[in-house]
């Protein structure tokens, strides 16, 4: 990663260690994240993205390294720290026996704001996150998408500058986890930074400024959605046709393509540019063949995914500067 001014990064660690007994959960990873983006951790279960934010959050100490966290030192200011953020973890901390409204004025007790700031503060998030009507019902009677705005609003009562968003909507149906995108995309467009840890590969695409791959305790690679996919080959344009005399010219002709005799396809390597895609559709102009289907096929964030965590692989940074 490029050097930043640590006064523009509302997260800066560097070194960051944690083990339980003869496992190494965190091997010196550094995180680095510019103020009002978002950015994601992604990796396997147990990769160790909760103990990240555990750590980074104050609930518990690395057993190395050092971090600033909206300008504080993590140990030696950890209550100040704590005053600057918001976390909601992958487990709801909404009280089911109690009130929507009951639960947000309970955070405005816990931040020590006045009776009636409490309920003015209540009263606009609850609006804001779409749960007025449902302000006076049992919690426990909400739905999973509800629990969850509510539990994200409960975060916002302290007003944080940095939230950690651990597995925000795992368990949601793809209605609610749209709406809980939209949450997010607003929370930053105001300014707040968001580190977000997610299993749905899709939701760091859509959100993420810069995504980190963490998998055997390291960071394995780091950048944008875009940068990390041409990080793993594999893209190519497919050709189908339906006559297989034309098939045949074509194989014959594209000796560096793959077949498939079976489906009448053939495979072409290509990095998905508009001029490659240009050079193949010229080709079959001029050969007058003509393919019934054509599509493009470009690497995805799964396919970033599976390839950097099968197997433990050397560190990369997608900058041309100084690699983190």
């Amino acid at each position: 990663m490029t050097t930043t001014d640590t006064d523009e990064l509302a997260i800066a660690a560097t070194g960051l260690r944690k083990s339980y007994g003869d496992k190494t959960v965190l091997d010196g990873i550094d995180i680095h994240v510019p103020a009002g983006t978002v950015f994601s951790l992604l990796g396997p279960n147990g990769a160790g993205k909760t103990t990240a934010v555990s750590i980074l959050s104050t609930l518990i100490s690395p057993d190395g390294g050092q971090a600033r966290i909206a300008g504080h030192d993590l140990a030696a200011e950890a209550q100040a720290v704590r005053a600057a953020i918001g976390v909601t973890g992958q487990f709801s901390a909404v009280d089911g026996l109690i009130t929507g409204e009951e639960n947000m004025l309970l955070m405005a007790d816990l931040h020590h704001l006045s009776k009636h700031e409490g309920r003015r503060v209540t009263a606009e998030l609850l609006a804001r996150f779409d749960l007025t009507e449902a302000a006076k019902k049992p919690a426990s009677t909400y739905s999973g998408g509800m629990k969850r705005r509510l539990d994200i609003a409960m975060t916002l009562v302290g007003s944080p500058r940095i939230i950690f968003l651990d597995e925000p909507t795992t368990g949601l149906d793809p209605r609610s986890r749209h709406t809980m995108w939209q949450i997010i995309r607003e929370l930053v467009s105001g300014g707040t930074t968001v580190f977000l840890t997610t299993q749905y590969l899709e939701e760091a695409d859509q959100l993420a400024d810069r995504i980190a791959v963490l998998n055997g305790g390291k960071i394995v690679a780091d950048g944008s959605a875009e940068q990390l996919k041409r990080l793993v080959p594999g893209g190519h344009v497919r050709l189908r046709f339906a006559d297989p005399v034309a098939y045949e010219r074509a194989a014959t002709a594209l000796r560096e393509a793959t077949r498939n005799d079976e489906a009448l396809t053939l495979q072409i390597p290509s990095d998905g540019s508009q001029r490659e895609l240009r050079a193949v559709l010229d080709w079959l102009d001029a050969a007058d063949i003509e393919a019934d289907e054509l599509s493009v096929h470009t690497p995805d964030l799964d396919d970033v995914f599976f390839a950097l965590t099968a197997s433990p692989v050397p560190a990369q940074s997608t900058d041309k500067e100084t690699a983190r």
